[in-house]
């Protein structure tokens, strides 16, 4: 096997156009205007339960009276969650200072491969900021816990293995080989798209697609009684955890101050 059978994401339609009433609600009831809306979660990551349920994540701007005031406001939005919506975001000034930090997440959002809101003329800057704040030790610090947490706890029952812990381990070790092959390259969101740019053997891409093929057919809260032969697959993914640990801490991070501050302000006036 040399490659994994191509992740085609996509959302019925009667499913995008509720989330976009839930989004142009939002938009009305808090008189923001989202700059972008995405699939943030395993419908996107490329590995969806039939009951999965939909992680739509994005970022708003208010208008300019609210970054006038003395009190600082509130900087998320989120609605409660059901069992098929999980919606959130973050306020853009938020967004962007944790982007100086080279926040992983709000780089994933921007790679998303589906898209609910995307203006164009707002978002294309920040995709441009994006690639020149990033910063390999941030992300590495970030993936390496992550893979940790998940890797514990997917394996957390004896001789049963609960199969989404384990992908969401087994990500962000990809992610990590991803920096480790491709430094100056921000890491795709899917699973099969990280795999397809990094150097695997054909035995970890079977026993892969094995686990996604089960994946794709069970519940969420499923728990594998059976384990299948995934021995190299959990090598590689130790690997990537061990290689994170010992990675040297560097101090650096890209200085985009200004050009952010004048993102920033570009964003509120144009919003207005």
């Amino acid at each position: 096997m040399t490659a994994l059978t191509p992740f085609k994401p996509s959302i019925s339609e009667s499913m995008r156009t509720r989330i976009l009433e839930q989004l142009h609600k939002i938009e009305a009831d808090n008189d923001v205007t989202i700059l972008f809306a995405i699939e943030s979660g395993s419908r996107a990551w490329g590995f969806p339960s039939p009951d999965s349920d939909y992680d739509v994540r994005f970022v708003y701007a208010h208008k300019l009276d609210w970054y006038l005031s003395l009190e600082a406001g509130r900087d998320v939005i989120e609605l409660p969650i059901d069992d098929e919506l999980d919606i959130s975001g973050w306020e853009i000034r938020k967004a962007l200072n944790l982007m100086r930090k080279s926040n992983p997440v709000l780089l994933e959002w921007l790679y998303s491969p589906i898209k609910y809101i995307w203006r164009d003329e707002l978002v294309s800057p920040l995709l441009n900021l994006s690639r020149e704040a990033a910063s390999q030790t941030p992300c590495i610090h970030h993936y390496r816990n992550l893979g940790l947490r998940y890797w514990e706890k997917s394996h957390a029952t004896e001789n049963r293995l609960n199969l989404k812990r384990f992908f969401y381990a087994l990500r962000p070790a990809l992610a990590l080989l991803w920096i480790k092959e491709h430094p100056s390259l921000t890491p795709p969101m899917n699973v099969q798209e990280l795999a397809a740019g990094l150097s695997i053997s054909s035995v970890v891409l079977q026993e892969m697609e094995g686990l996604i093929s089960a994946k794709t057919q069970l519940k969420e809260k499923h728990e594998l009684e059976e384990l299948p032969e995934m021995m190299q697959l959990e090598a590689l993914v130790l690997d990537a955890l061990e290689w994170a640990q010992n990675v040297e801490n560097s101090k650096y991070t890209p200085s985009l101050n200004s050009e952010i501050e004048a993102y920033f302000r570009q964003v509120v006036m144009e919003v207005n």
